[in-house]
């Protein structure tokens, strides 16, 4: 018994040991070495997504080129292409980066109010017709009625704002490719777009639900330009549809408010194929250009060939606006360029068997002289001129919305059938027309020269500055083939377009005045003479008054 009790108090006097003995944790034998494995590639991680590049961002050419996004050449190459809408102000012009591929819009919102001393033309006058005036008696079938010459109108416009993408691909072995899509809202809806009447005059189909309200407040979007251009270190291609090389365009346009192309200004776009070569020569710039275009007749085989030069000298810069828009710093410069066209016609027959073909040529020279320099950061007190001198045969195309009012001639109707024998014309009128007497094929020649002064005023960094323009354009041919207005015509006879109607020449000057309050806002005033001789020799007469502003992106 004694056993027992000893026992059991020496359990109760070892049990607090016990317990704190079981609360510990229990030893863990030391981990076994890993076997021998192939070592394992190290895979990368993304870093978190705030320290990654980010995918797509906004920009300008002139960061992407500090940045070296964009070489150099292709900044300089940039600001060519759209500086006739903007000017410098591409530098800075919205650019979207995917990676080094960007895109860059621009261009210009444009309200026009503008007073005409005739209704002779809508927002974009060109070179179209002045409407007689003071009760000119004119030819039989013809109404006696001068009416749009003797009224005037006002219009409201925003149909010249114009928009551009250029699309610039990563440079890739020394080549560079771009692309341009440039549009403005001059188009319109054929079913309610003004006519011309055999007058000259602009009519409005009321009648077939046409209204001036969808003409004006509802423009459509035309195409300006759309091509493709490659870089290379070689030569340069362009395909699609651009400026005429004739010329030398857009480079020497006028500066102008109103709407262009004014007249006598060469003015044309068109598809092509074009070579081109720029050549660094110190300091002076050789350019070379060479290209295949649309045929000015749809049924010609032969493409329209054009080529020409310009040399620049690069160090010695003047300020120069293009248009309405293009504002920035050119080199002086000087250009020679040349075009060849091939009409073919169906002979002057009712139901014509053969073909007439004939090759007309044209030539101009361009000139940009700075009097007075400018550079960058001086660009006030600076004055600079532009001159443009074209020659040549089947042109009239070239000049903007050319009415020339002459047509080929009627047919005899020597069996009075009704409606009387029609040529098969399958050519614009007023490029070629036929002799009635030998039936040979001749070109309408025009002889055209246009001068410009831009004066920027000191002080104020270019941002006010005068312009003034004057061109003369005659035809020395066209009165041969127009007909004497003394009598109606004979329909047992061939008649040519009564003289009466067709244009001789024209002489058109303005007076310009610029502001830009800020570098994106333009304001723009205008006073334009237009002096139309017809090849009767009576002269119509318009005055436009025209304010314009300008949002340039």
């Amino acid at each position: 018994m004694r056993r027992v009790v000893a026992l059991v108090t020496v359990v109760s006097a070892l049990s607090p040991a016990l317990a704190r003995a079981d609360d510990a944790p229990a030893p863990v034998a030391p981990p076994e070495p890993p076997a021998a494995t192939a070592p394992v590639a190290s895979i990368p991680v993304d870093p978190a997504p705030s320290a990654k590049a980010a995918a797509a961002e906004f920009s300008s050419l002139r960061l992407l080129r500090e940045k070296g996004v964009i070489t150099a050449a292709e900044y300089d190459a940039a600001l060519r292409d759209m500086g006739a809408s903007v000017g410098s102000l591409a530098a800075d012009a919205p650019t979207l980066v995917v990676g080094r591929w960007s895109t860059t819009l621009y261009g210009f919102v444009e309200t026009d109010l503008i007073a005409d001393s005739t209704q002779s033309f809508a927002d974009q006058a060109g070179n179209g017709q002045v409407q007689r005036q003071n009760g000119d008696v004119l030819p039989l079938p013809y109404v006696q009625n001068t009416y749009a010459g003797d009224h005037g109108r006002t219009q409201f416009s925003v149909r010249n704002s114009r928009f551009g993408l250029q699309l610039r691909a990563p440079e890739a072995a020394g080549v560079r490719g771009s692309a341009t899509l440039e549009m403005d809202f001059l188009g319109f809806d054929p079913s309610l777009d003004p006519s011309i009447n055999n007058r000259g005059e602009t009519v409005y189909p009321y009648a077939t639900g046409g209204s001036e309200a969808g003409f004006w407040n509802n423009p459509t979007m035309r195409l300006r330009q759309a091509y493709m251009k490659i870089e290379t270190p070689i030569v340069d291609i362009t395909v699609g549809q651009t400026w005429h090389i004739f010329g030398w365009q857009p480079v020497f346009h006028p500066n102008t408010v109103q709407i262009q192309g004014v007249p006598g200004e060469l003015y044309a776009r068109t598809a092509q194929v074009r070579l081109s070569k720029r050549i660094e020569l110190g300091p002076t710039t050789l350019e070379l250009a060479a290209a295949a275009l649309r045929p000015p007749q749809r049924n010609s085989m032969m493409p329209e060939l054009s080529g020409g030069l310009r040399f620049s000298i690069d160090r010695l810069t003047g300020m120069q606006t293009q248009g309405s828009t293009g504002t920035g710093l050119s080199p002086a410069s000087i250009a020679v360029s040349g075009t060849m066209r091939n009409f073919a016609l169906p002979n002057f027959e009712q139901v014509p068997k053969n073909s007439v073909a004939i090759t007309t040529g044209a030539v101009a020279v361009d000139a940009f002289i700075p009097l007075i320099p400018a550079t960058k950061g001086h660009e006030g007190n600076s004055l600079s001129l532009t001159g443009q001198f074209v020659m040549g045969g089947g042109i009239g195309d070239m000049f903007t919305g050319m009415q020339s009012g002459m047509t080929f001639p009627s047919l005899p109707n020597t069996t009075g059938v009704n409606p009387p024998p029609a040529y098969p014309q399958d050519i614009e009128n007023g490029l070629v027309v036929y002799d009635t007497k030998t039936f040979d094929l001749h070109p309408i020649q025009w002889t055209a020269i246009m001068g410009g002064v831009q004066y920027y005023l000191p002080g104020l960094a270019g941002r006010v500055w005068l312009a003034g323009n004057y061109s003369h354009i005659a035809s020395p041919n066209i009165a041969a083939y127009t007909r004497n207005d003394s009598s109606a015509p004979s329909p047992n006879e061939y008649n040519y377009a009564p003289a009466a109607l067709v244009r001789e020449s024209e002489d058109w000057f303005d007076a310009c005045a610029f502001v830009d309050p800020t570098p994106a806002l333009r304001l723009g005033l205008e006073y334009a003479h237009y002096d139309d001789k017809f090849a009767d020799g009576k002269h119509a007469i318009n005055h436009r008054a025209q304010v314009s502003g300008f949002f340039r992106f």
